[in-house]
């Protein structure tokens, strides 16, 4: 089933600022917060559709992948939506302010202490864009405790009532007219704490270790593209869900060849006489070298295509073609009888053998016979 169009989901016109797609989205999150539609299942398809849509149009790099490519081009690119509610609580939270938002739900989300989220750089060549790779990366996160097993309990202890909750996981408090519910600050809205926190932990449920993570890099990727894993960034306290890691993937310059969209450009530097009388050149590709003919009278920046030696689109729609540009080079030292040709081949210039030198120098006489 194919996917809705964000900007049809938050209701706001293609060219929306920022300002206007946070106001729908929060306008959405509000009317349709599974807290104020208990058990209605299509309330929370669309609050689940509206984070999704403002994941992606907020955030200006991924919307210039969907403006472009649509959902085909975020799915290349690693975006990859959310699994849970509490993905979208951790995510988009802080864009209410800590105000209404806060007060109606704040019990759910504060008592699910989700991990926080981690980053990482990735640097990859032009043949791992080609082809695209699994880079493995090393970094710090916490883990659950092997002592407690992530419970936060002094092994031998038990978990006991919370008696500032009273084991309900949350409190009241009156504001005005309302009466706000949060989660107890004390157990963090277990309803329980430990009778004896973990002494290798101190209660967190958790300890520090260094992790080994496997990310995917899709073929014909962009440089400076961020991908979002979920699931694999910081453990949360005693058991909570992990955070996201965020993946910035940079590509390293290439010796040869700079890139232009799925296209590949390679300068390649010839001499006069190849150029006046033609020649067969190797040059480099990405994965091999090819024959390039250079037909007699090429000019200097000419463009020879190379049909399919490019990088493959990043929505596998078809593989760029490599572009070498002729540049003409003039010799800076002559031996005596290279200079003795070349005067020889001087005298014979003329309109046949230069038409172009000709046509300029003939406008130009006319030009100051003009004046």
């Amino acid at each position: 089933m194919a996917k809705e169009d964000y900007y049809k989901i938050l209701g706001v016109n293609r060219d929306a600022s920022e300002d206007d797609i946070k106001k729908a989205y929060r306008k959405m999150a509000m009317k349709y917060h599974p807290d104020k539609n208990p058990g209605d299942k299509q309330a929370e398809q669309r609050f689940k559709e509206a984070a999704e849509a403002y994941e992606v149009l907020g955030d200006e790099q991924k919307r210039q992948i969907y403006d472009r490519y649509g959902h085909e081009g975020l799915k290349s690119a690693g975006v990859r939506g959310f699994s849970s509610f509490e993905d979208i609580f951790s995510a988009f939270g802080d864009i209410f302010g800590g105000g209404i938002f806060d007060a109606f739900f704040g019990g759910r989300r504060a008592g699910i202490r989700r991990g926080a989220n981690l980053r990482c750089e990735v640097n990859i060549t032009l043949e791992e864009v080609a082809k695209g790779i699994e880079k493995t990366i090393k970094l710090r996160r916490h883990d659950p405790c092997e002592q407690c097993s992530g419970t936060g309990v002094e092994p031998g202890a038990k978990e006991v009532t919370c008696s500032t909750c009273q084991g309900r996981g949350e409190v009241q408090q009156a504001q005005g007219f309302f009466v706000v519910r949060r989660a107890c600050p004390h157990c963090q809205g277990k309803g329980k704490i430990p009778e004896k926190a973990c002494t290798r932990c101190n209660g967190t449920g958790r300890t520090g270790s260094q992790a080994e993570i496997s990310i995917r890099i899709p073929k014909g990727i962009d440089d400076g593209t961020r991908l979002r894993i979920g699931g694999e960034g910081d453990l949360g306290d005693n058991g909570a869900p992990r955070g996201d890691l965020f993946c910035d993937v940079f590509v390293k310059e290439h010796p040869f060849f700079h890139r232009r969209g799925d296209d590949i450009i390679c300068e390649l530097p010839i001499s006069f006489t190849e150029a006046a009388l033609g020649a067969e050149i190797e040059v480099p590709t990405l994965t091999a070298k090819d024959t390039i003919t250079i037909k007699p009278g090429t000019q200097s920046h000419q463009l020879v295509r190379l049909p399919g030696k490019g990088l493959p689109n990043v929505r596998g729609y078809g593989i760029g073609d490599e572009i070498v540009q002729v540049v003409i080079e003039t010799p800076k030292k002559l031996t005596q009888r290279q200079e003795e040709l070349l005067r020889e081949f001087a005298k014979t210039e003329g309109k046949t053998v230069m038409p172009h030198r000709a046509t300029f120098l003939e406008k130009l006489k006319h030009y100051f016979e003009g004046n």
